[in-house]
């Protein structure tokens, strides 16, 4: 049996992993706390900006990793901060007001992290500690990773993973029998513990009050002078306590990002797991490799989508809606079975069967009603546009209104920026605006009025009346022959009249 179509607003929770949530009492439910560590510095990222808000798919880093953890029933989040402290406090604040921030004001290692982010804290039960940078970690694999810490008994459990090319990460290493023995930070791993290719993910779930005891107890001894989190692994076996590895079978899911290469890399990645599940979910994609889309958007069943297209922010697109080639829609409501193509159009709304393009600009506050066709070299800004009008060609109309069934000529120019002051234009239903026209702000064009070509229109024109705005027409006759001598058009005037 065949799973039925999704809605787009169902398409984008899956692609958001968000899902049913987590799953009410037995194994699943135990995560209490989440630690993210998002406090450095980024300086490989060559940017006044923190790296954990730096953007891949519509998000920032850190707003990816958050979005995955929410599904989980967390019950407290806690980030902890450093560099550009107050723009990642600002961000937070907007994405996730409940979360709890906490400045390491001096990078200690990621041990010291933990142990500020967990002052004060009291309660027993469940922690999950992960990185601000891995955008990838997905709702699923954070699940399997809680199910086999609650199934184990153990007192830690570590996310691992084989990686193609394990420079610059922490090695898993394993007993004999398969168990973990420790993990080594690359820094001060042998030449042979380099070989393995397990590495540690840099995500942990601990029983909150085994980790607090050892966290005390770890030192600096090491390479960086630092205290590590990886120690705590350490101290827990010496104790006798259970550590276990659950390893993920898709190491992408673990990649951090240090450098722009690395993040481009990730937005890669993202963007081929966005396009898969619209595909799979009834989307057609023509070329997802030239295919751009956000996370945050939402895209109904039957749409296709051609190549060279990006569909960023909170864009939503009806069903059967054919969108590019070589389109950009920002933060668009696009309705069904419209067509859009070769356009760039942001903060804008295109009703149901619509068509825009060639080479439209539709800017902030457009709302083009059922049936309306705006085509090649038109900007629209601020103006709404009724029911099977039509803007064809070459023309700008700003902070306008414009009713039914109207028809605006081409080359037309809504002339609504004084130098001071933008004024309105109101133009009426049925109305035939000739080409060519400037229309001088604030004017109103009355029900079924035209204007003639060529006009300048600065006064109202009422319903059912011609509007001309045009000086009369003279001809000075010799013109060319007199102010232009030797030209090519004063030797082409002076044969046009010998041959008389």
């Amino acid at each position: 049996m065949e799973e039925p179509a999704l809605s787009g607003k169902e398409i984008a929770r899956k692609l958001n992993r968000i899902g049913p949530g987590a799953q009410r009492g037995g194994e699943l439910n135990q995560l209490d706390l989440a630690i993210l560590l998002a406090a450095g510095e980024g300086k490989r990222m060559k940017s006044s900006r923190a790296k954990v808000l730096h953007e891949i798919a519509g998000r920032s880093l850190i707003a990816h990793v958050i979005k995955t953890v929410e599904p989980l029933a967390t019950k407290e989040l806690r980030v902890v901060v450093g560099a550009n402290k107050e723009d990642v406090i600002q961000h937070l604040n907007q994405i996730s007001p409940s979360a709890k921030t906490i400045y390491q004001e001096v990078r200690g290692g990621t041990g010291h992290a933990v142990k500020l982010a967990l002052a004060g804290y009291n309660s027993s039960g469940t922690v999950l500690i992960c990185a601000g940078d891995t955008p990838l970690l997905t709702s699923a694999t954070l699940r399997e990773l809680l199910k086999d810490h609650g199934s184990t008994g153990a007192s830690a459990t570590v996310l691992t993973t084989h990686m193609p090319d394990p420079s610059g990460y922490g090695r898993v290493l394993r007993e004999a029998n398969g168990d973990l023995a420790e993990i080594v930070e690359e820094k001060d791993a042998t030449e042979i513990q380099k070989q393995t290719s397990e590495i540690n993910s840099g995500v942990y779930i601990f029983a909150a009050t085994d980790l607090i005891a050892a966290l005390g107890k770890i030192g600096k001894n090491n390479a960086q002078q630092e205290e590590y989190l990886t120690d705590v692994i350490g101290i827990l076996k010496s104790e006798g306590k259970k550590v276990s590895a659950f390893e993920t079978p898709d190491f992408t899911e673990i990649l951090g990002i240090n450098d722009r290469s690395q993040l481009s890399q990730a937005g890669f990645i993202m963007n081929a797991r966005i396009c898969d599940a619209l595909m799979q979910s009834g989307v057609t994609i023509t070329d997802p490799m030239s295919t751009w889309i956000d996370i945050t958007s939402e895209i109904d069943i039957d749409v296709t989508i051609e190549p060279g297209s990006a569909i960023k922010g909170n864009t939503k697109i009806g069903s059967a809606a054919v969108i590019g080639p070589r389109t950009t829609l920002i933060n668009c409501e696009v309705g069904a079975q419209a067509r859009v193509f070769e356009s760039h159009c942001e903060s804008s709304k295109i009703g149901e069967s619509a068509q825009v393009g060639p080479y439209t600009h539709l800017r902030s506050g457009t709302v083009l009603a059922e049936q309306v066709r705006v085509g090649s070299f038109v900007e629209i800004k601020n103006s709404t546009i009724g029911v099977g009008s039509k803007v064809p060609h070459l023309s700008y109309v700003g902070d306008a209104s414009i009713g039914t069934q109207t028809n605006i000529g081409a080359a037309t120019v809504i002339v609504n920026y004084d130098g001071v002051e933008k004024h309105q234009t109101v133009i009426g239903d049925h109305v035939r605006i000739g080409s060519d026209s400037m229309l001088v702000a604030p004017v109103s064009i009355g029900d079924g009025a035209y204007t003639a070509a060529g006009s300048v229109i600065t006064e109202d024109v009422p319903a059912g009346a011609l509007g001309i705005g045009r000086a009369r027409q003279s001809n000075i006759l010799g013109w060319v022959l007199k102010r232009r001598k030797g030209s090519k058009s004063a030797e082409a005037a002076a044969k046009k009249e010998g041959s008389k």
